[in-house]
């Protein structure tokens, strides 16, 4: 192994700063413009994701001066995401970036392998130094200072480039691998999804059609009420938007309150089916029910569906409600505005709703499970290969840099 050397990223970067918020400068985002990077413009693998970047108008890129970016540059998160790595390209350019992300301009250097250091930046070796060193608890953080004492070590140029060789075709097939996984992870989620419409297309026509107000007594929004970011011993959780998800009650970035009288108005009862009324077009008139899990009420996004339960089994109506034909009656009635979409609770009663009588829900509803948690155990098993091909590149990377790749 030949001799290796370990330097600061201070020593080998000509600038390393931070960027500007353009309304914190009196600018706007816009519908066209300039590229803005933000830490959710950039995946865990370092890349850039376009349809995820904000744009600027070019006065406010020139405002923005100490955030410009150049090419080659690399970006490096320090707020929120730690680590999140990218090398900015000449398609993204013009652009700028906000204050999570650290600009690291490498000094012209004979000695300096630039897609080293951007390799180096998402190894083992810097992850360490990352954990060590955050702060922060509900967003974790790095200052620049500690950034510039990152410590890198350094090869010599040709060995520098071996190294980045050996990468790069390595990461060519864990890139292949991975994404035949992740294909087979949304080909498992669309099975049950498919299975699902094919039910209610094909049947529509048999079934009785009727509407929400007439399997329904009571259409009840949730607590408007200002919730607690901690649990204490007299609080439940207070489900919003974001905890419907898949059909059922992600329980995790929960709120809380202790409030009483909230508790006994909106407490949560087994089987009760909640309808997202408000959010992104792709999220509103998603449902969820609940199955009793833990203690809990629901927020004022959320509504409340007080069924007839002589009339609809209520996985049904939540299976119902995730269908392409509801969700398609749903886009239909939807108000809009920027960035956020309606359905009211008088739009809810008015969708149809095709339904067999109360035995055959039942069996429907025993089917769809059945294959829903098929469909789930797939997603285990493709989950898993992603996380075992992340471990993959990380145990690739930690050889590259503590010079196993040498031997």
């Amino acid at each position: 192994m030949s001799k290796w050397e370990t330097k600061t990223l201070e020593s080998l970067s000509e600038v390393i700063t931070k960027g500007t918020t353009p309304t914190s400068i009196g600018f706007n985002f816009t519908e066209r413009g300039i590229n803005f990077i933000k830490v959710e413009s950039i995946d865990f693998k370092g890349n850039f994701i376009a349809d995820k970047f904000a744009k600027i108008s070019n006065e406010c890129h020139q405002a923005l001066k100490r955030s410009q970016l150049q090419e080659n540059d690399i970006l490096f998160s320090i707020a929120g995401a730690l680590g999140r790595t990218a090398q900015v390209t000449k398609e993204v350019m013009p652009a700028n970036t906000n204050q999570a992300l650290a600009i690291i301009r490498l000094k012209p250097s004979s000695d300096l392998f630039p897609k080293y250091i951007f390799h180096a930046l998402s190894s083992g070796v810097l992850i360490k130094q990352i954990e060590a060193q955050k702060a922060g608890v509900a967003q974790q953080n790095l200052s620049l200072s500690q950034v510039k004492n990152f410590q890198i070590p350094i090869p010599p140029i040709e060995e520098q480039k071996r190294i980045v060789e050996i990468l790069d075709k390595a990461f060519e097939g864990i890139a292949q691998a991975e994404a035949n996984t992740r294909r087979n992870l949304i080909n498992a989620r669309e099975l049950f999804d498919s299975y699902l419409n094919q039910i209610f297309i094909q049947k529509k026509g048999d079934w009785e059609t009727k509407t929400i107000a007439d399997i329904s007594t009571k259409i009840e929004y949730g607590s408007s009420s200002k919730s607690a970011q901690y649990e204490n011993n007299d609080s439940i959780p207070v489900l919003r938007m974001g905890n419907i998800q898949n059909g059922l009650i992600n329980w995790n970035d929960l709120v809380y309150t202790d409030r009483k009288d909230e508790i006994e108005k909106y407490s949560l009862q087994y089987n009760d089916v909640l309808f997202n009324r408000t959010n992104s077009d792709i999220h509103v008139g998603k449902s969820g029910i609940y199955k009793g899990e833990r203690p809990a009420i629901f927020a004022g996004y959320l509504i409340r569906i007080h069924y007839k339960k002589e009339e609809i089994n209520p996985d049904f109506l939540n299976f119902y409600l995730n269908s392409s034909i509801a969700r398609e009656y749903g886009s239909s009635v939807m108000s809009r505005s920027i960035n956020q979409a309606n359905i009211n609770g008088t739009k809810l009663k008015s969708y149809p709703i095709y339904i067999p009588s109360l035995p055959m829900q039942n069996k429907i509803v025993d089917s769809l499970y059945k294959l829903k948690n098929q469909a789930k155990k797939l997603e285990t098993i493709y989950q898993r290969k992603l996380e075992a091909i992340a471990e993959l590149k990380q145990s690739i990377l930690e050889k590259a840099f503590t010079g196993q790749l040498s031997q």
